[in-house]
């Protein structure tokens, strides 16, 4: 074989040597990563997060401005959180909640077409599970890769944690203010009350401004907003709960 020739097949075998080994480091690091992930998901199966990715972010945001800005939030349990606002954040953002297995491919269909015909992103159809997943561990960016991510992580929620679980960990975690998280600070924030004494109108208001909790301060209200805390009332007694 020429020299030149040699060369080349040596460089080719070095180049493919340098791939291999890159594609193995980065394989090793996509299960590192997703093993992190996973680990976490089993710890939150029976111990209360005290604090997620996205109210880290939120704090820190608060602090530019105040550096003695606190949360407000307070865990509960299930039990002791209103049955009225379980069926209205099922009702208002995941209706096939106890049936699905993390993802609502009807909705996704329906979101797809509706964002082609405006040619913009104007729906959405991410499921509760989801939704936990992007605020438990995730950025808020939009990217395939981010997307990808929180597919996965929605996958372990569902496949180690019961529905009740991850509702639990859902409306103690979920923004509903500025610096407000969970049911309970939700309750005492915007009615002066607890989470386990919320009224049907209070728990459909709580999850009518859900998609845009910090637009809405203590007892404020739209035309808007109570449309559609009517029409989440209306849609409550068909919820199904687990």
């Amino acid at each position: 074989m020429p020299a030149r020739k040699r060369g080349a097949a040596r460089w080719l075998a070095r180049a493919w040597k340098g791939f291999c080994y890159a594609l193995g480091a980065a394989v090793l690091l996509l299960v590192a990563v997703q093993g992190w992930f996973f680990a976490h998901v089993l710890w939150w199966r029976s111990v209360n997060p005290s604090q997620t990715a996205f109210m880290e972010r939120r704090l820190a945001e608060l602090r530019t401005k105040d550096p003695a800005a606190r949360l407000a939030h307070q865990w509960v349990g299930y039990e002791r959180i209103s049955a009225h606002l379980k069926r209205a954040v099922v009702a208002a953002e995941d209706a096939k909640f106890v049936e699905h297995e993390g993802f609502d491919w009807e909705a996704i269909s329906r979101a797809i077409e509706k964002n082609e015909k405006r040619g913009r992103i104007v729906a959405g159809a991410s499921t509760i599970s989801q939704q936990l997943a992007k605020n438990l561990f995730l950025s808020g960016e939009r990217s395939w890769v981010r997307k990808a991510q929180e597919a996965a992580i929605t996958w372990m929620l569902e496949t180690t944690m019961s529905k009740r679980r991850i509702l639990e960990l859902y409306l103690n975690v979920a923004e509903w203010g500025e610096g407000v998280f969970g049911a309970e600070a939700a309750a005492r924030h915007h009615f002066g009350t607890s989470a386990a004494a919320l009224t049907a109108e209070q728990a459909a208001y709580l999850a009518a401004i859900l998609p845009a909790p910090r637009r809405y301060g203590r007892g404020r209200t739209t035309a808007y907003i109570a449309e559609r805390q009517a029409v989440i009332l209306a849609r409550m007694p068909a919820a199904r709960i687990p």
